[in-house]
């Protein structure tokens, strides 16, 4: 019998800009309007939970959208702390501007791959080990890209610092640690027929495959 796949309790929290490649290449619009200046506090979204898939279930994709996949570690927020952490593929419609996150973009329906396990976060060397940790992103199996956790800019203990002095976490939510972007700005984006395999360290590998979205 194959056990139930582990699926996210609470609220789940994305980190935008959280990673130095990506900050860097925003740094310029960060001084033009609206805002004027880069902002002081982690930038943050929400994964409704119309878009949780669990590992190994197909996602739909709308017709004629662009759509672009992301590794991402997520911290699961336990009674005393952070218990674990999973493994997620960060599905949204492919947007070019952060200025008010567009829910319509990351909160298609299924848009969120869920890792196969809730790993304890002792097995990892606590958040300070998750420094070391480097995710592979295949599609179709081959390497499309790697994301290095000691590139964040603020790494998984800070974030938790710096999100918990203006909001509490609660036990079951989750705390996305961001995605990375590829050397030219992008994600790489994926079609109907295409399966996408997150792997890394300590962690059993996160499988979905995607499929034409069909008409109602």
């Amino acid at each position: 019998m194959n056990p139930i796949p582990w699926m996210p309790a609470g609220t789940v929290y994305g980190t935008l800009l959280n990673f130095q490649r990506e900050h860097a290449l925003w740094a310029p619009r960060m001084h033009e309007a609206p805002y004027k200046a880069p902002p002081k506090a982690p930038v943050l979204y929400i994964k409704t939970a119309n878009t949780f898939t669990p590992h190994s279930q197909a996602i739909a994709l709308p017709a004629g959208a662009a759509v672009q996949v992301a590794a991402s570690l997520g911290l699961v927020v336990g009674e005393d702390g952070v218990l674990g952490a999973v493994l997620f593929n960060d599905v949204a419609i492919a947007h070019e501007s952060y200025y008010r996150p567009p829910v319509k973009a990351r909160c298609v329906d299924g848009f969120l791959g869920v890792g196969a396990e809730c790993v304890p976060i002792a097995q990892l060397g606590g958040v300070a080990g998750l420094v070391d940790l480097q995710i592979e992103l295949h599609i179709n199996g081959v390497h499309r890209q790697t994301t290095v956790l000691a590139e964040l800019l603020r790494d998984a203990a800070t974030l938790l610092a710096d999100v918990s002095e203006f909001m509490t976490l609660r036990p079951g939510d989750v705390l996305m640690l961001g995605t990375d972007c590829l050397a030219d700005g992008t994600r790489p984006l994926v079609h109907p027929g295409d399966t996408v395999e997150i792997t890394a360290p300590g962690f059993a590998p996160t499988l979905h495959s995607f499929t034409q979205e069909v008409a109602a």
